[in-house]
């Protein structure tokens, strides 16, 4: 399995609670897609007790990156971390990952993450395709200017100087296109990475690989220009890294077991009444391979929340 996608995910001195909660999710009408990734490491797989159950895995929470938007969210700037994993506490326990109170035993680690993407900026509305149009408008105007300097044969139809000046401003236009080119590939470029960013986040990584040599029309293209339309929208997420804890906490490194990415737009959602769904939803991939990206429909959903206790701390190298 891949390391974790950003030095963020690597627990560094993590305050590790137990989480308890009831969850109560609704149906509605009103039903919305997330999408759902999946990851585990070479090694680790859930044993299966007699009776076809999973065996008990215990874990604690670690605390990670809240990735709040830049813009005002009450759906998501009222809750903290305790609000999150208690959301969490329960889908985990119906997978037979339950919160333990001995560090000494406890086998997972699970940081949470979640947050808010914010879309790159498009390109219709960019400066640099600005610049790139006003350059092109000047070049056309430059041109002209220097047909009609020289005339129909080619040759000065009027006063020498003004050919020298129409060339002039010919050449200047061309060189303005040309830093206008030059700034929308860089921009392009800034996009792509932002892109491959954001791609790393939500788990989209196998959908991107999947169409990155995609150009023109065919099935491929139009399934990238999917792809876009959902990365390059304002995406509500939650990420959860699960390690193994007596690897931390004995050797004191992070040892990465599973992942688990989870989004939804942002767009006519609210985060906190979608998260109790969005985490039941995933919870069936939590501590398996999930083979690339998946999405399904979600509906409506609320979260009752219940008691917390506290671990205390522990460090992590």
């Amino acid at each position: 399995m891949n390391a974790p996608i950003n030095s963020r995910f690597r627990p560094v001195f993590a305050r590790v609670v137990l989480a308890f909660a009831g969850v109560a999710a609704t149906r509605a009408a009103a039903e919305e897609v997330i999408a759902i990734s999946s990851k585990v490491s070479n090694g680790y797989a859930r044993k299966m007790l007699p009776d076809g159950a999973f065996r008990v895995e215990t874990y604690a929470f670690g605390k990670g990156d809240d990735w709040g938007g830049a813009r005002v969210d009450a759906s998501m700037d009222k809750l903290d971390f305790m609000d999150v994993a208690r959301t969490i506490a329960v889908p985990l326990a119906d997978r037979n990952y339950l919160p333990s109170h001995d560090a000494y035993t406890t086998n997972l680690l699970i940081m949470v993450y979640w947050g808010t993407t914010r879309a790159p900026e498009y390109s219709t509305h960019s400066n640099a395709l600005r610049m790139a149009d006003l350059a092109n408008r000047e070049q056309n105007q430059a041109a002209m200017a220097t047909n009609h300097a020289l005339g129909e044969q080619g040759k000065p139809a009027g006063n020498p100087g003004d050919v020298k000046v129409a060339k002039l401003e010919q050449a200047s236009a061309d060189a303005d296109m040309r830093a206008a080119l030059e700034g929308l590939q860089a921009e392009d470029q800034r996009r792509e990475d932002a892109d491959a960013k954001t791609v790393a986040l939500l788990g989209y990584d196998s959908w991107w690989l999947k169409t990155e040599q995609a150009s023109g029309g065919g099935e491929r293209a139009f399934r990238k220009k999917d792809m876009l339309d959902e990365i390059e929208e304002d995406r509500y997420f939650v990420v959860l890294m699960a390690y193994d804890f007596q690897n931390m906490m004995n050797k004191k490194k992070p040892k990465l077991l599973w992942e688990a990415h989870i989004s939804i737009r942002e767009h006519s959602n609210e985060f906190d009444k979608r998260l109790p769904g969005m985490i039941a939803e995933a919870s069936k991939y939590f501590g398996r391979d999930s083979g690339g990206l998946n999405h399904f429909y979600l509906p409506e959903g609320h979260v009752d929340v219940g008691q917390v206790k506290s671990l205390g701390e522990v460090a992590g190298k």
